[in-house]
């Protein structure tokens, strides 16, 4: 073995004997729920960004409560959701999540990211909602995975008081209890015209 090769075997086991205990020490009683000290480090699953303020694996469904993302949304909404999930699945169509309820500061990070992708402020707001303004930070909006569902939801969402409330967001909805009656609004070109998110 070469000599290069044993201190790299040896800076390891040292590295690994310290942030073991250290990790208990420092994470204390959240260590079940953080699996190494880089987890800690970069963030894991706590904090206002990650799982825990809102972001989402692939394949998560209206019913996986474990995610805050789906959790922390509106019970009425939520419940809707549910429902509607129900009947769809009967034709085989499965709603996933994409986005729900997020925190303040990972729709600020999805704000920056947009102002970054479309160039202005101005022009971002077209697709991203400031922290103060977005139905996602109050738990009052949904992004479904487009495809069969937001088709389905499309055709049969008012039913369940399920609107699309911009048109060139397919996939994000919110719940207008008088849509069972007398149907969905008319949806926003964007987010713009929408004079609930007028600061």
């Amino acid at each position: 073995m070469t000599y290069a090769k044993t201190v790299a075997i040896g800076t390891i086991v040292l590295f690994a004997a310290i942030a073991v205990p250290l990790s208990q020490q420092v994470l204390g009683s959240t260590a079940s729920t953080i699996t190494t000290p880089f987890d800690a480090f970069l963030g894991g699953n706590s904090g206002a960004l990650g799982e825990d303020g809102g972001e989402l694996p692939d394949g998560v469904t209206v019913f996986d409560d474990t995610y805050p993302a789906v959790a922390n949304l509106d019970s009425d909404l939520l419940q809707a959701l549910r429902d509607a999930a129900d009947d769809a699945a009967a034709s085989g169509i499965t709603f996933q999540v994409n986005s729900g309820w997020r925190s303040e500061a990972y729709q600020e990070k999805l704000l920056d990211d947009a102002v970054a992708e479309y160039g202005s402020r101005e022009e971002a707001a077209r697709w991203v909602a400031t922290p103060e303004t977005s139905a996602h930070v109050s738990g009052d909006a949904v992004d479904i995975s487009q495809g069969e569902a937001t088709s389905w939801l499309a055709r049969h969402g008012s039913s369940y008081g399920l609107c699309q409330i911009y048109r060139n967001e397919p996939w994000h909805f919110e719940l207008r209890t008088e849509a069972t009656r007398i149907g969905c609004p008319r949806p926003y070109a964007d987010p713009t015209e929408d004079p609930r998110l007028q600061q």
